[in-house]
């Protein structure tokens, strides 16, 4: 929708475009640009949007060689029967700074105080929704990455997935 200009705030758009993704536009580097999650957090919060999409992720996630999926209402609607579910965390800063650095990768005029502004407000919206508000799904391991980077995290979330393999 934002490639297309569309209005974020249009519900039956916003709809037939979700009604319509191709799983090819889940690989896309576009998904990486600065507003791309404020849009999302926009758009995920309306019902006929959530719909469509519940069915697609839910096929995703039930795949015979498992899968992992990212994202702020999988543990708590999508998959709460999950086997190994992570509420991943890190202080607003540190979230901030990772997304800021992130962003630069594909665009150099992005400004730190905008990344930061949008998170928050982003976090605000998304906690405060009516449709699936982000909490933490019951049973999840909650995961604050505050003071490790990539390969730590994915270790420490590895030892979980194993431990839950072998019971």
């Amino acid at each position: 929708m934002l490639r297309d200009k569309q209005d974020l705030h249009d519900e039956e758009v916003a709809a037939r475009y979700a009604t319509n993704l191709a799983p090819e536009e889940l690989e896309s580097t576009h998904l990486y640009d600065e507003g791309v999650g404020g849009a999302a957090s926009i758009i995920s919060a309306m019902p006929s949007v959530r719909a469509a999409l519940f069915d697609y992720q839910q096929r995703f996630a039930g795949q015979a060689e498992g899968a992992v999926l990212d994202g702020r209402d999988i543990g708590t609607v999508i998959c709460p029967d999950a086997h190994v579910k992570f509420f991943v965390t890190a202080d607003i800063e540190t979230r901030a700074t990772r997304r800021f650095k992130e962003l630069q990768k594909h665009e150099n005029s992005v400004i730190y105080d905008n990344v930061l502004g949008d998170l928050k407000r982003r976090d605000e919206r998304d906690s405060g929704r009516s449709a699936a508000p982000l909490r933490v799904a019951d049973g999840a391991i909650r995961l604050d990455t505050t003071r490790m980077n990539a390969e730590e995290v994915f270790q420490h979330a590895l030892s979980f997935v194993l431990v839950e393999q072998v019971s």
